[in-house]
């Protein structure tokens, strides 16, 4: 049965592109797609899983939920012997570097943003449970951080990364790889699941919608990017995403301005005609309105 699995597995990694959501379930319940030649997409295992096959190591763009590391592990397995020799984590949430630890432990250096470093040495506290995060053991942390940008090649791959200042937690990285037109955003893309503001960590609307405007300029019609959750997308779903960030933006803001509170803003109708609804309307409201409140000179150019 393993045999008979991992040469399925094998095939999503070697074969054409396949169209979503053609995809393969692999060790402990993970599903397994092609994302392009050479690049596969684990899902299931918390946040999205890239994975780039070099022929000199293969890079992984996040890890998962530590709860799901050993699935992660047998999945890397079966999909091939060449060993994990680089990791990118998207930003610090515990969705995205679960199996940081293992991979740090066989070798891989870790890259992430300062703060993502920063956030994984100290810990950080989590106002919605009242509680703190303990730091990560040191195989986990990053080990090549970067403030605005970098490239590094791999393999023959080029591989870019930059900050997305502000717009999902205040460490957020794009990766993306160019000659696979290829990008990795993150949360700070959410076709599927209600947009999440990490304000406490930094998160905010304003910094949403620059950094939805910075992948935009940075792509062509045929960019496809990889969100934490949900399906690959196509610039024309990455922009309607920027837009409909840019309307709710441009709303709250005359909002916060007449003082409302995020109760008022629903019963208003702030999120009304939007083209979109959301799970938990009052939860995305509030943590907009939260993430206002470090940018209060953003608001209009009159701000007292």
């Amino acid at each position: 049965m393993r045999t008979d699995r991992r040469s399925i597995l094998k095939g999503i990694a070697g074969a054409a592109l396949l169209p979503w959501p053609g995809r393969a379930i692999a060790a402990g319940g993970l599903a397994v797609s092609q994302v392009s030649p050479k690049l596969a997409l684990i899902e299931g295992a918390g946040g999205n899983i890239l994975v780039l096959e070099t022929g000199e190591g293969r890079v992984l763009v996040d890890t998962g939920a530590a709860a799901s590391g050993a699935a992660v592990l047998e999945t890397l397995d079966e999909l091939s012997d060449e060993a994990v020799t680089a990791v990118f984590n998207t930003h610090w949430h515990l969705d995205q570097v679960g199996s940081n630890q293992a991979l740090g432990e066989r070798g891989a250096t870790i890259f992430a943003h300062e703060k993502t470093r920063q956030r994984l040495t100290a810990g950080w506290y989590l106002p919605t449970e009242d509680r703190y995060q303990q730091p990560l053991p040191s195989a986990a942390l990053p080990t090549e951080t970067v403030f605005t940008e970098g490239v590094t090649t791999i393999g023959g791959q080029r591989i870019e990364y930059g900050y997305m200042i502000l717009a999902h937690t205040d460490g957020d990285l794009y990766v993306a790889f160019p000659d696979l037109n290829v990008v990795a955003v993150g949360d700070v893309a959410a076709p599927v699941r209600d947009p999440v503001f990490d304000w406490f960590g930094g998160g905010w609307l304003g910094g949403r919608v620059d950094s939805l405007a910075l992948l935009l300029d940075r792509s062509d019609a045929d960019t496809r990017f990889v969100p934490s959750y949900g399906p690959v997308i196509g610039r024309a779903e990455l922009q309607a995403e920027h837009d409909l960030m840019l309307e709710l933006f441009e709303r709250m803001v005359e909002h916060v301005r007449l003082g409302e509170t995020a109760e008022d803003m629903l019963t208003t109708g702030v999120l009304d005609n939007l083209g979109r609804t959301f799970e938990d309307p009052y939860r995305l409201l509030y943590d907009m309105h939260k993430g206002f409140w470090a940018h209060h000179n953003k608001l209009m150019p009159d701000i007292v």
